[in-house]
């Protein structure tokens, strides 16, 4: 069975926890103010579409494509991205909230997250190699068996993981925010 293709459509205040989103392809669309809380966006592909003001929160996003999507001013409580398709995944995150997401063991590359709250965030064996977190909250984020070579976390704050499991390789921290990979040591730092 083919799926339907949309392209260039603009999906403006829509409420797709009512009346739910096709399941085809969408290219170069924009969704913007719309709700997904809750709902099933599975087997659906997403490339170089926008997703702004919206809740995506615990949607059910398994075997979905995003390709070259951007997110900005979302909230993305609860999103399992291990789920999705990881076959051309590419992602951006900005100004959005991203509580209790899960990007466990995933290729991310490069990705970009500007401004955005990642409080208790998964990145467990995830490729972070080159990503940027541009002041961004990660308090209780998880790092654990993570790729962050050349990672720049200069301007993340409230981080607090141990160096020795993970690979930090050129990484870059801000003076302020070497403390938050010196806690496994119990020491003052003044």
């Amino acid at each position: 069975m083919n799926k339907s293709f949309f392209e260039e459509i603009t999906y403006k205040d829509q409420d797709f926890t009512k009346v739910r989103l096709e399941k085809a392809e969408y290219e170069n669309c924009i969704f913007e103010g719309c709700n997904f809380a809750d709902s099933y966006l599975d087997n659906t592909n997403f490339t170089t579409s926008k997703f702004k003001h919206c809740n995506l929160s615990n949607a059910n996003i398994k075997h979905t494509v995003f390709n070259e999507v951007s997110f900005s001013y979302c909230k993305l409580t609860g999103l399992h991205f291990e789920d999705c398709n990881p076959i051309l995944l590419s992602l951006s995150f900005d100004h959005s909230s991203l509580i209790m997401a899960s990007f466990y063991q995933l290729q991310l590359k490069n990705i970009e997250f500007t401004e955005c709250k990642l409080i208790e965030a998964d990145f467990t064996e995830a490729n972070l190699r080159n990503a940027r977190f541009a002041e961004c909250d990660l308090n209780k984020v998880i790092f654990e068996k993570t790729n962050l070579e050349q990672a720049d976390l200069s301007t993340a704050i409230n981080f607090k993981f141990d160096p020795e499991q993970n690979r930090l390789k050129k990484a870059k921290f801000s003076k302020d925010g070497v403390v938050g990979l010196l806690g496994k040591y119990d020491i003052v730092v003044v």
